[in-house]
């Protein structure tokens, strides 16, 4: 059974954000974007966090963002709505907008450098000023986050604490320490460390929360999930070459799987934030070769996903 209310087991992609020439939000991408997210299959999404890159963007652009991935998922797959700011205050008002847009979750995060009961009490406000469900953000790029015990006491304490997305180093045992200290109770979603996503499946995650490529996560799920584990596996693999370069950087990240957005004509430009950097030559070069293989793999995903849909009907 799914501890999360609002049925987020699967591939809840964090929605890459698409710019015009001009550097505003381009709101007719973001409508393709959210499509495609639901056309493939996916169990909900998230926008306005890290690789929205929302922290470049100024207060109007990011209300933009917001109300058009509300408005067009229009209750066809759950939206998480992230509240990432450097400041309680901003966090409680990005939660605030989250419960007003009428969006299914607010995503959060807390400072590491502040004490236990501080973040405890920064839980428990931006959770009252949010929707029914908070996701916290498990963040922590070269380390292991948030203390185990931490978690659990504030799983216990905070009944709209619903859900964490796990994102240290290393993932695997912290996704398995979670589960183990909250019994199962509390939902588990893997983020940056896409390239760990066996381990993360293998270790019972509820839900794993990659950017682009989301055709190929959700085949490898479903393969995993019916016991085809060497199916999963060799999809996987040949993946990596992809996610080796993507995952170097979050930087690299972001303008790389913009650039694959904008090839498959989900975004009208792979344009990022000034705060971005740009490839070099030999970075540029990569990303040109790589974006063919990217394709070739989606391709490969979505006969994948028709034939299994095809065994299901026939066994229907």
């Amino acid at each position: 059974m799914d501890p999360c209310p609002v049925g987020l087991r699967g591939i809840v992609p964090s929605l890459n954000t698409p710019l015009r020439d001009d550097g505003t939000v381009d709101t007719d991408s973001l409508a393709r974007l959210v499509e495609h997210v639901i056309d493939t299959g996916c169990s909900g999404m998230l926008a306005l966090a890290v690789a929205s890159e929302a922290a470049n963007l100024p207060g109007r652009e990011r209300d933009r963002i917001a109300e058009t991935v509300v408005a067009r998922a229009d209750g066809r797959l759950p939206v998480i709505l992230g509240a990432i700011a450097p400041d309680q205050q901003g966090r409680v008002a990005g939660a605030a907008r989250a419960r007003s847009l009428g969006a299914d979750a607010v995503l959060a995060q807390l400072p590491l450098d502040a004490t236990a009961g501080a973040r405890a009490r920064m839980l428990h406000e931006i959770a009252a000023a949010g929707p029914p469900l908070l996701m916290l953000q498990d963040l922590d790029w070269h380390g292991p986050g948030l203390p185990v015990d931490e978690i659990a006491a504030l799983f216990a304490a905070e009944p709209r604490f619903g859900c964490l997305k796990v994102e240290v180093v290393p993932a695997g045992p912290k996704y398995a320490a979670v589960l183990a200290a909250t019994e199962g109770r509390l939902h588990v979603s893997g983020g940056w460390a896409v390239g760990q996503m066996l381990d993360a499946l293998a270790r019972g995650v509820h839900a794993f929360m990659g950017t682009e490529l989301e055709t190929v996560y959700v085949a490898i799920r479903k393969l995993h999930g019916s016991g085809d584990r060497d199916g999963a596996r060799a999809l996987f693999e040949a993946a990596l070459p992809v996610l080796a370069f993507a995952n170097q950087h979050i930087d690299v990240s972001i303008r790389f799987l913009k650039m694959l957005r904008h090839a498959n004509g989900i975004f009208s430009t792979d344009r990022c934030t000034p705060a971005i950097p740009g490839f070099d030559v030999v970075q540029a070069a990569e990303a040109r070769r790589l974006i063919p293989q990217a394709q070739a793999l989606i391709a490969r995903a979505e006969r994948i996903l028709r034939e299994t849909e095809n065994t299901s009907t026939r066994r229907d």
